[in-house]
């Protein structure tokens, strides 16, 4: 049902695309019947034949995409990409009663950048070379 309707939009965009690009343009040229003798589609009883089937196409477009929201939605349930994190935790948090691998010792940011500060205000004392 949903591939036909989606075929059936598709067949209306590309009408609907076409229906506007014979139609004459009113400046500018844009149409391919919109220059100054384009003699394919002329007269006023053309102009009306085009107006009411860009409206009809149009009308069309957007029933056909409420007709296919709606089967989208009746689908069921979207899957989201919420569904596969873990619960509670964020994704790459350490998980209990392991230490991370960066040997941070499961702290989060600010305690890092704390005991970074701590270890940078603190006097090193000089250590002696030591041979390999």
């Amino acid at each position: 049902m949903e591939t036909v309707i989606i075929v059936i939009h598709l067949m209306v965009v590309v009408a609907l695309v076409a229906v506007v690009m014979l139609q004459k343009s009113e400046g500018g040229a844009l149409g391919i019947g919109g220059g100054g003798g384009g003699g394919f589609m002329t007269g006023r009883g053309t102009a009306n034949v085009l107006t009411r089937t860009t409206t009809i196409l149009a009308a069309a477009f957007f029933a056909t995409s409420i007709v296919l929201t709606l089967l989208a939605r009746s689908g069921g349930e979207a899957p989201s990409i919420f569904d596969s994190a873990p619960m509670g935790a964020p994704a790459g948090a350490p998980v209990a009663g392991e230490a991370p691998a960066d040997g941070t010792g499961g702290a989060n940011v600010l305690d890092q950048i704390k005991r970074l500060e701590e270890q940078e205000q603190q006097p090193a004392s000089p250590q002696a070379p030591q041979s390999q």
